[in-house]
């Protein structure tokens, strides 16, 4: 039975925090209510209780009144495998979980302990089932779920340090990554369970070097091409708060950063700037992490100013399988609300000219062309 043909959305980060929540996805709730299902990450806790995790460096919070503004704007699939989901300890993390279901989104990648946060949504659209799994990478020591632990699904990396030359103390070392062998066992079984029982499979990872342009880690490529050689059709990437390369492995997509989409600046995120008692700026912290980049010695806002650049991914489906997998150019304003990107809108080009850069900073061969229309970029 030939099945009907099917449009779906993905973005990356989102932590709007604001009095009008729903104002954030002005601009872009039409697009993703008119498609057949739509995924996004957040990044925030949904809660105004709890005191700041020892282990939090920075955090990341937000009104419970989210997940309704989400699942209003025409989300239907949330990550919360999330650096920041546990920012506020296990309370403010298991009353964010119970908000984004009450408000009727599928939840991916945490919960209430491993069993939960491997538990994977299948959801029936129109007669396709997909499955959305989700992982992190990204994770502060306790931040990952256990028996009887809650937190995230990890896809850890393991991290080597190999001396250019072993015999000459205090020189410069080679840096390795690798996926930890207990996440990427139960990855793959999980993506070879879901294909057993979904149309197409789907998998979320937050993971990456942040704020680095273009720079994978050797464990995401792993981690991806071990995914989809385990079933999985789609990689949606993000945590990087820049875009990275998109690449084509064995005919699959593997978004390595969709980017800031609805994030809010840091210094605008108040609960959190009272909650560390310092200029989310100036800090020690911030300013240890701002050193990874030399793009933040000339931003004008919170961000390096490409944080703002940013996509929404497109793919079509049809008898079951993609057919079709492209990406929206689109910006993120000072407003906070993202918006896709006019053809003529100088800021068009600049979205693809920047993916054109950091792909090929990378070593790959991913063609980018525009659709009949001039609207979109098509990858396969």
């Amino acid at each position: 039975m030939t099945k009907n043909e099917l449009v779906m959305y993905g973005v990356g980060d989102v932590a709007p925090y604001r009095d009008d929540l729903s104002s954030s996805f002005r601009h872009v709730a039409p697009l993703f209510q008119s498609g057949d299902l739509s995924f996004c990450q957040l990044e925030a806790v949904l809660s105004e209780q709890g005191d700041l995790s020892s282990c939090t460096r920075m955090g990341c919070s937000s009104r419970p009144e989210v997940a309704g503004a989400l699942k209003e704007a025409g989300f239907d699939v949330v990550s919360f495998a999330s650096n920041h989901a546990l920012d506020y300890g296990r309370t403010a993390f298991k009353e964010t979980l119970a908000h984004l279901r009450d408000a009727g989104l599928a939840v991916t990648g945490a919960g209430e302990n491993e069993t939960i946060a491997r538990t994977y949504p299948i959801l029936d659209v129109k007669g396709t089932k997909v499955a959305f799994l989700g992982y992190n990478s990204i994770l502060p020591q306790g931040f990952w779920a256990e028996e009887a632990r809650p937190g995230c699904n990890p896809a850890r990396g393991i991290t080597a340090y190999v001396p250019v030359e072993h015999d000459q103390p205090g020189t410069p070392c080679r840096m390795y990554t690798f996926p930890h062998p207990d996440d990427l066992k139960k990855m793959t079984e999980d993506i070879q369970k879901a294909k057993t029982e979904a149309d197409i499979v789907i998998v979320s990872i937050h993971w990456g070097i942040h704020f680095k342009e273009a720079v994978l880690a050797d464990y995401q490529r792993y981690y991806a091409h071990f995914a989809i050689d385990a079933g999985a059709d789609l990689i949606l990437g993000h945590h990087a708060h820049i875009l990275k390369p998109i690449e084509i492995y064995k005919g699959k997509a593997i978004f390595y950063s969709l980017g800031n989409f609805a994030m809010e600046e840091v210094t605008d995120m108040l609960r959190d700037v009272k909650a560390k008692g310092q200029d989310m700026k100036t800090s020690k912290s911030h300013t240890e992490m701002t050193a990874i980049s030399d793009a933040f010695k000339t931003t004008k806002r919170s961000f390096p100013m490409d944080s703002y650049l940013t996509m929404v991914a497109k793919w079509t489906v049809a008898d079951g399988a993609i057919q079709r997998v492209s990406y929206l150019p689109a910006y993120l304003p000072e407003d906070g609300a993202p918006y896709v990107l006019e053809p003529a809108d100088p800021l068009f080009q600049k979205v693809n000219g920047y993916m054109e850069k950091i792909t090929a900073m990378e070593g790959m061969d991913t063609g980018y062309r525009l659709s009949e229309d001039g609207r979109e970029v098509i990858l396969i």
